[in-house]
């Protein structure tokens, strides 16, 4: 019996994963607090709880994401794009997944597998908030909109504003403007992620995209944002049950294959 643990520390989240012979048996997911180090091991600890075993068990763990220094505890760290691709070809392994979109808490990222499933291209963009996470997160809070609320409410919209700036801080304007001015919030958060949608697909087509398309990250949780990415690229994605997770399982994939040497 191998267990191996996976600690994705992205920006806004933190997400753990514990994996016994190369099997998910516990993650969790939590708000990144004030100290990284003390959240990650949180989230380890609530993962364990569910996996049914304890820390002492543990014989690797491998950290990813944007603070993955700073978790003390873990064996080694790698990059969030390899622990992406290499969580996509374990949760994917059976779809011949091609192209890969993560939408971050602060980046989003692009990343093209060949046939074998190994990564060959990848595009970044983590200098501005635009189509990430935050993105979503600041234009919910101007609008008085519950972020689990957006992806519901867009599909209720039956005339899209067109949202013409993917810049957070004129977004932020614009959309102040369109409430002020009387537009309904289905019609605004439907033209929000229709903006994103744009930008990520522009920046998937420098990439190259091929089927099949798998998106994850948080915002994949978002009903309306996959309605807008699907309508973008003119075909279906598929999304797994926990996109959270996907970059955490990665890491303890990495770490399994580690002992493997």
């Amino acid at each position: 019996m191998t267990i191996t643990a996976g600690i994705d520390l992205g920006s806004t989240y933190v997400k753990g994963v514990v994996m016994k012979d190369r099997s998910v048996v516990g993650y969790a997911v939590t708000p990144t607090g004030e100290d990284h180090d003390a959240t990650a091991r949180g989230v380890l600890g609530e993962a364990l709880k569910m996996a049914g075993v304890g820390f002492e068990v543990i014989e690797r763990i491998t950290s990813t994401g944007y603070g993955r220094r700073i978790a003390t505890f873990a064996n080694d760290n790698i990059s969030e794009i390899s622990a992406n691709a290499r969580g996509v070809r374990y949760v994917g392994r059976e779809l011949g997944v091609r192209t890969i979109i993560d939408i971050g808490g602060q980046d989003t990222k692009v990343i093209a597998l060949d046939e074998d499933g190994k990564m060959i291209n990848f595009a970044m963009n983590d200098k501005c908030a635009a189509g990430t996470g935050r993105f979503l997160e600041v234009l919910a809070r101007e609008m008085n909109v519950p972020l689990d609320e957006m992806g519901p409410l867009s599909l209720k919209s039956m005339d899209p504003v067109d949202i013409t700036t993917t810049c957070l801080v004129f977004a932020k304007s614009e959309v102040a403007n369109l409430v002020f001015s009387g537009y309904s919030k289905e019609d605004i958060i439907m033209g929000i992620h229709r903006a994103v949608a744009r930008r990520l697909v522009a920046m998937a087509k420098k990439v190259g995209i091929n089927d099949v398309v798998f998106f994850d990250g948080g915002p994949a949780r978002n009903i309306g944002m996959v309605h807008a990415m699907e309508n973008e690229l003119g075909r279906k994605m598929f999304v797994p049950p926990m996109p959270q997770i996907v970059t955490a399982t990665g890491a303890a994939l990495i770490a399994s294959d580690a002992l493997r040497g």
